[in-house]
């Protein structure tokens, strides 16, 4: 299988957005790509909240039928990392897999960015979305995958829970800062894939974009045993492109059967 990741700089237009993402993805399906994830907030990145909340108000032709119908045009699933859905109080923030031509699964992000910075920044997506419930697998799309979003990557016992029930592909569509991104990025991708055996697809938001924010980027695709198949060694938009051998899944996890050998000790605590 062909798998290729996006990454892209989305600013407040969601028209824009669209065509940035639709300009990319078609150029990996002519490259080959039959599995293609693009990143957090691929339609909408705007942390000015009134802002956002009148552009999701805002009547305009359904995003979701804009996808569908492009994954089948391209012959490729897409899996849109994450785009803003207003709900009856919050958003959510939702990844959403559309192949042949039709919505097949979505994935609302459980773990919230909140957080203070040293640089200043201050994080509060419990503020304006509502956290997701339920871990998705995704299956009979040419592997079976693991849906996560950004801060997720922090909490490897979901990626662990999605592998033991058959995950081979793993998905981390991000937007984050560049901070965290210089120290932690390569690292805890590759962690997550060594961990549990698995590829890791991890498409990023990159640069500056219109509401102020600064993301990392350097997307890149991970194999079962932690080695980088490709990325991109910048911020700014663009694709990477790597076959996926399935078979390596099944190998590594032979070689290294943690997933199976995985036990959960009770603590025993001595106070001096």
């Amino acid at each position: 299988m062909r798998a290729a990741v996006i990454q892209m700089r989305s600013g407040i237009d969601r028209s824009r957005n669209l065509e940035d993402a639709e300009k990319l993805i078609r150029e990996a399906a002519e490259d080959g790509a039959q599995l293609i994830l693009t990143p957090e907030m691929t339609t909408l990145l705007d942390r000015n909240r009134d802002r956002l909340m009148a552009s999701l108000i805002e009547p305009r032709p359904d995003e979701e039928d804009f996808f569908a119908e492009l994954s089948r045009e391209v012959g490729a699933t897409l899996i849109i990392g994450s785009v803003p859905v207003l709900g009856q109080q919050k958003v959510a923030n939702r990844s959403m897999v559309f192949s042949e031509g039709r919505k097949i699964a979505t994935y609302d992000k459980i773990h919230l960015f909140d957080v203070d910075l040293d640089t200043g920044e201050s994080w509060r997506e419990s503020n304006l979305y509502q956290e997701g419930k339920e871990a998705v697998l995704v299956e009979g799309i040419g592997a079976k995958v693991g849906l996560s979003i950004c801060y997720d990557l922090r909490f490897p016992h979901l990626y662990r829970r999605l592998a033991q029930a058959g995950a081979e592909v793993l998905t981390v569509p991000a937007a984050f800062t560049v901070p965290t991104g210089e120290a932690h990025w390569e690292v805890l991708l590759r962690a997550r894939a060594i961990e549990t055996g698995s590829f890791v697809l991890a498409a990023a938001q990159g640069g500056e974009h219109e509401d102020g924010r600064h993301t990392f980027g350097h997307s890149m695709i991970v194999d079962p045993w932690g080695s980088v198949l490709d990325k991109l060694s910048h911020d700014s938009p663009g694709v990477a492109m790597a076959d996926l051998d399935l078979a390596k899944v099944r190998d590594v996890r032979s070689r290294i059967p943690s997933l199976v050998l995985e036990r959960s000790p009770a603590i025993r605590t001595y106070r001096a």
